[in-house]
């Protein structure tokens, strides 16, 4: 049984989208980034990061240098929720995900690279490699808690 061809735009929309130029410039104007993970039994956790980077439009990778709880919640609960938001502006929006963690491969490396050329000092753990399903607007207004993409 074939899908219909309303249903297939539809599929193509949700595989050709991209975060739009304001969701990447306000995702830019953010130096920590409040990142949400929750255990297996749903007990939250919110922790500021410092190094969060926008990867691609799937794709955004957050540096381990001192995580305890929101690793174990990742290992228990492969989800997560980032928040940025442009103070001047006001615009903000909540992004969702499935994270898979990496302690080795080219990405870690790269990553761990990156945070060391920061500061010698960070342990630079591991890293979370969160794949982005969702993106939320949650600037006030009508438009607060509404899909974006």
């Amino acid at each position: 049984m074939g899908f219909s061809r309303g249903i297939l735009v539809q599929l193509m929309r949700c595989a050709m989208a991209a975060l739009t130029d304001e969701i990447k410039a306000v995702f830019a104007k953010n130096k920590i980034f409040p990142v949400a993970t929750a255990s297996k039994k749903g007990i939250p956790n919110v922790a500021p990061i410092a190094f969060v980077q926008l990867v691609n439009d799937s794709t955004i990778w957050i540096g381990d240098n001192y995580m305890d709880k929101t690793l174990a919640n990742v290992r228990e609960n492969p989800h997560a929720a980032i928040h940025f938001w442009d103070p001047e502006t006001k615009k903000c929006f909540q992004v969702k995900g499935d994270v898979a963690v990496h302690t080795s491969g080219e990405n870690y490396e790269k990553m761990k690279k990156m945070i060391k050329a920061k500061n010698e000092a960070y342990p630079a753990k591991s890293l979370l490699v969160l794949s982005i399903k969702e993106v939320f607007e949650c600037t006030p207004g009508k438009t607060a808690g509404k899909k974006v993409l």
